[in-house]
Order: structure tokens, then C-alpha cells, then sequence
């Protein structure tokens, strides 16, 4: 079954509450059935998966399982309040350091600085419905969340926060609108932030501490969209995208483009594989980078070790419904999540310890 990724059922009214979840036993097992929805690793030993596992109502029952030896060994260290959406949308789970975890399925934001043990719900100040948090981090003293509302007309706007706060707000002057918006904060080395709208206007805002910012010179052309990455040994990467359907259906028009510095001028490679729309991206190295993209009811993952110069396409099962997660926490090691947990092929974690050349499926036990 196809995600709706871009249409959020409205859920109830977000009200700031705490939600106490039982502490897991030191070694528990993982739960039979368990299918991952979403991973996120603090180092490339070190992860964390979110997945849910059949139960008796409403169905589908959350846990957290935590690795330290690269996914060989799990142990569960927690149950998150929340459940599947009826809509499909991913939920989605980020790990800021050992105990600063937050869980979104688009609508709901949660947030956990005890390891999972306690959630409190976080609310957005001012949102309209519908809309989709397409992304929630953490950089030092402050927390953001890339928010779309799906009104008319369309509206990206970055919320922010002190870590620990109930309540984000609407960060002043970062709000695009158009008849298609969209938007993307990476935090690795210094903060960025790109808000785009109808592939004609970009803005790119950069930041050492993610309190004061400075616009600088977008990374992709006005016709295209950025997705961004973390800086890489002092370099800064982003992947340029045209429309997705372009040149033909199921594919994208895609760059690879690079800038010798955190708000740095950037400058593009040869054209990236087309096939497939664009799922997730994530750069292991300054060279080494991998583009996640789905068509025709196949998932694909291409890499390039050079910079851009030359690429291999990796085919992975025929699950064919979303490749999310996309992450290298090292130069060698990445992860990526294929599938959902409720769609007809289910759900599975790749790794990869070769910068993408090569993926193989972890196993949960």
C-alpha cells in the first residue's frame, strides 16, 4: 500500500501532556512479529529502531529497540505511546544523543530526554491543518521542525525551540508559500536551513550555533530542490532535484552539488542517475554520497564513491512502497529503512559498511 506522505489526517488538538511509559527490563527480547518503521544511530555502532509488532487492539503496538555492536544483538528499551496512522505516513524516529529521542508520525510530535522512558507531547504554536512535520532535530541550545501545511495556498514554515520545551514556534521571516512548498534543516557541523516553493524560488539560511543565522547563496538552482546533508571534513553537500515526473514518470532530474564551506558559494557534478522519485539522501564523505528513490514499485539506492563523477545503482527488494531514513553516521557505515511495517511486503532495515557499495538486511533478534 502506497504512504500518503503529503496529506495528514487531522489528530486530536496537541495540548501538552506527559505520557509515562513502563521502563523496559535490562536485556528485554524483541516482540515477535517486530517490523521496523524507523532507525536512527548515534555512531556506527551504536542505533536505535522504531517498529511496531501485532497485538490485540488498536492492532499494531510500538517499541524501541537499541543495538551497540552494529545490529548483530537488540534488546528492547522501550514502549513509545503512539500507534500507526491510518494515513500511512511514516512514523518517524530521531535520536539526538543517548537519552534526547523524539518520535513524529507527521501530525503527533513527541519527545523523550530519558532514554524513552517518559514522552511528553510538543505542539506547534499557530499550525493550521492539514500538515506534515517532514523533519524535527537538534543543534545545542535549540530544536527545529521543518513543518508543511497543506492549505491554499501552501505554506513551509521552520518551528524552533530550548530542548525540553512543550511548546515551538514559528522562527520569524523562515515561511515560503506557493502552490507547492517545501524545506530541509541539517544540523551536522552547523546548521542549515533551504525553503523552496513551485521550483522557482530557494532560500538557504546558514548558522554556526543555530541561534544567529546568515542567508547565503542557495545550493541549488531556482528549479530545483535541496536536499541537505551533513558538512563532511569541512565540506558542505546537497542534492539539487528537478520536479519529480521529469523527465518521464518515475523519475527525477538530480545533482550532486558541493560547497567548499559552511555558507560557501556551491557548484554541481554530472548528472546523477533519473530513475526513481526521491525518498531520502545523505552523504558519507566529501566524494561518497547515496540517493534513495522509488519507481515502479521498486526501491533503488545510488551511490557515488567520486564525487558525483560516476555512480551504481543498488536494486533492493520489491517492496516498493518508501526508502526512508537514509543516514551514514561514518564514512563506511549507513542505514536506510525499506518499506512500512502495515504495507503488503512489510518492512526491513539495510546497513551498509562500505559507503553504499554493498547492503545487506538486518536481522531482529
Amino acid at each position: 500500500m502506497k504512504p500518503n506522505r503529503w496529506v495528514a489526517l487531522a489528530a486530536a488538538a496537541l495540548t501538552a501532556l506527559a505520557v509515562p511509559a513502563p521502563p523496559a527490563a535490562a536485556e528485554s527480547s524483541v516482540p515477535r512479529g517486530f517490523a521496523p518503521a524507523s532507525t536512527s544511530w548515534t555512531g556506527p555502532r551504536h542505533g536505535f529502531v522504531l517498529g511496531f509488532s501485532p497485538c490485540g487492539k488498536p492492532g499494531w503496538c510500538a517499541s524501541l529497540l537499541s543495538t551497540t555492536d552494529g545490529g548483530k544483538r537488540w534488546r528492547q528499551v522501550g514502549t513509545p505511546p503512539i500507534s500507526l496512522p491510518d494515513n500511512h505516513n511514516q512514523v518517524k524516529l530521531t535520536v539526538i544523543g543517548e537519552r534526547d529521542l523524539f518520535l513524529s508520525d507527521g501530525t503527533r510530535l513527541l519527545a523523550s530526554r530519558d532514554g524513552g522512558g517518559q514522552w511528553s507531547r510538543v505542539r506547534l504554536a499557530g499550525v493550521r491543518e492539514p500538515f506534515y512535520i517532514s523533519k524535527i532535530t537538534e543543534s545545542g541550545p535549540r530544536v527545529f521542525a521543518m513543518v508543511t501545511g497543506f492549505g491554499s495556498p501552501s505554506t513551509t514554515t521552520l518551528y524552533s525551540g530550548l530542548p525540553g520545551a512543550r511548546v515551538l514556534l514559528p522562527v520569524p521571516g523562515f515561511t515560503v508559500t506557493g502552490s507547492a512548498t517545501y524545506g530541509d534543516v541539517a544540523v551536522s557541523g552547523g546548521v542549515q536551513v533551504s525553503m523552496g516553493s513551485d521550483y522557482r524560488v530557494q532560500k538557504y539560511w546558514t548558522s554556526p550555533d543555530g541561534v544567529k543565522f546568515t542567508s547565503a547563496p542557495p545550493p541549488c538552482p531556482a528549479d530545483s530542490s535541496a536536499s541537505l546533508s551533513g558538512i563532511r571534513q569541512g565540506q558542505v553537500l546537497a542534492l539539487c532535484s528537478g520536479g519529480p515526473g521529469s523527465p518521464q514518470p518515475g523519475a527525477t532530474v538530480r545533482r550532486l552539488w558541493r560547497a567548499p564551506k559552511l555558507g560557501g558559494r556551491f557548484t554541481g557534478t554530472a548528472q546523477a542517475p533519473t530513475l526513481g522519485i526521491n525518498q531520502s539522501f545523505s552523504a558519507a564523505s566529501p566524494t561518497a554520497a547515496t540517493v534513495a528513490a522509488e519507481g515502479g514499485g521498486t526501491g533503488f539506492l545510488h551511490s557515488t564513491a567520486d564525487g558525483g563523477a560516476t555512480w551504481t545503482t543498488t536494486v533492493l527488494s520489491g517492496r516498493g512502497v518508501c526508502l526512508n531514513d537514509l543516514d551514514f553516521p561514518d564514512e563506511r557505515v549507513g542505514v536506510v529503512v525499506d518499506g512500512l511495517p502495515d504495507a503488503e511486503g512489510g518492512s526491513a532495515v539495510y546497513r551498509t559498511t562500505d559507503g553504499g557499495v554493498t547492503w545487506r538486511e538486518l536481522t531482529f533478534a
